[in-house]
Formats: C-alpha cells, sequence, structure tokens
C-alpha cells in the first residue's frame, strides 16, 4: 500500500475492468457522484477501465476520472452508435468495432471484472448477459452491481422472486454481488469467489449465441 499525488493506493487482483453504465447522467447528482466515485475507487488501486466508448453520461464521466488519475481507458464502441454516443473529445483509447455483440465480446475479453453502474436499457442488458454467461460456465469473472441510492432495489427484488419461484437455483443469486457505494462494492469483487454447479460444463458458445466463435470464447473465458 502506498501514497501518490494524495490518493491512497491499494494492490488489487484485477488489472482492468470492465463499467457498463448509461449514456446519460439521470436526473439526481448521487448518479454522477458515483461515478466519479467509482473511478477514483479504480485508480486508488491502479485498475485500468474498459467501458462502451462514450463521452457522453456516465460513460464519459468514469472515464474522465481514470484517464484523469492516470489509469488506462480503452473505450469499445460500434461505428453506427460513434454519432451518439460521442458528442465531444473521448479521452484514452477509442477501439470502432463492426457491431453489438463484438462490442460486448471485446469488452469482457480485456476484463478482469464487471461493474454495472445505473443505467437504462443497454446497461441492464449488459449486466444480465455477463451474469448469464456465469450462470453457464463460461466465464468466472466478478460481476458487482453498483446499487446507487437503491436505484437497482426493484431488480434485486425480482431476482429474490425468481429464485423463491423457482427460475434461479439458490446459490446463483450469489453469481454477482452488490453494494451502495464503490468503495465496498470493489471490495466485495476482489474477496469474490465463483459459485458453480456441478452440471453446468463449458458451452459451445458458437452454438448458443450468432457471431460468436471458438476463439472468441477461449479469450472471454480467460
Amino acid at each position: 500500500m502506498g501514497e501518490k499525488e494524495g490518493v491512497m493506493e491499494v494492490k488489487s487482483r484485477f488489472k482492468t475492468v470492465c463499467v457498463f453504465c448509461g449514456s446519460s447522467t439521470g436526473k439526481r447528482n448521487c448518479y454522477k457522484d458515483a461515478a466519479l466515485e467509482l473511478g477514483e475507487e479504480l485508480v486508488s488501486r491502479r485498475v485500468n477501465l474498459v467501458y462502451g466508448g462514450g463521452s457522453v453520461g456516465l460513460m464519459g464521466l468514469v472515464s474522465q476520472a481514470v484517464h484523469g488519475g492516470g489509469g488506462h481507458v480503452l473505450g469499445i464502441i460500434p461505428k453506427t452508435l460513434m454519432s451518439k454516443e460521442i458528442t465531444g473529445e473521448t479521452v484514452g483509447e477509442v477501439r470502432p468495432v463492426a457491431d453489438m455483440h463484438q462490442r460486448k465480446a471485446e469488452m469482457a475479453r480485456h476484463s478482469d471484472a464487471f461493474i454495472a453502474l445505473p443505467g437504462g436499457y443497454g446497461t441492464l442488458e449488459e449486466l444480465l448477459e455477463v451474469i448469464t454467461w456465469a450462470q453457464l460456465g463460461i466465464h468466472n469473472k466478478p460481476v458487482g452491481l453498483l446499487n446507487v441510492d437503491g436505484y437497482y432495489n426493484s431488480l434485486l427484488t425480482f431476482i429474490d422472486k425468481a429464485v423463491d419461484d423457482g427460475f434461479i437455483k439458490p446459490f446463483q443469486r450469489y453469481i454477482f454481488v452488490s453494494a451502495p457505494n464503490a468503495k465496498e462494492l470493489v471490495q466485495k469483487l476482489e474477496e469474490y469467489e465463483p459459485v458453480h454447479d456441478e452440471v453446468v460444463s463449458k458451452l459451445s458458445w458458437e452454438n448458443e449465441q450468432v457471431g460468436f466463435n471458438s476463439t472468441l470464447q477461449a479469450e472471454i473465458a480467460r
């Protein structure tokens, strides 16, 4: 543990974390604050960022915070969204890809863990997909939900209902972790141990998802 420019540094098990978040900042300052705090927490642990490549909304704030703190930032964005999600100067490296499938695969391939900030349909879809990949045994990377001021309480209630009604196995409820602030969430991710189902083996992902090949599956599972 050391100190650099007044920021306490803590050694992390992760080299790079993927952050899913909205291309809007939302209507409340707590969401902006959470994005900045997460960026600062990653910087304090010398963890680099992979994200959706936008310069707007929470995406822009978290990327600027990590880049401003000296961390490497890799933004991955479909070419068709560049005019919508990039409206100003971006930071770090921006890598255009063909489509949303490639975007998510590349984000996963370059990351050691995943964190979801508040967001809309896209953020929720990305979060649930990496949780599903973990459920299927495609990867064992930690997944965290930053539940800022109860934003995701309804989602957590839904998941508990799905467990109670038999659609999600009880141990699978712990595939991901959640916390109300960045420091607590990242610490939970650092301590996370994968949950396993002996019945589930590694699946041939190209048979499950159009556009994924075996080489890419192997890269995601790293």
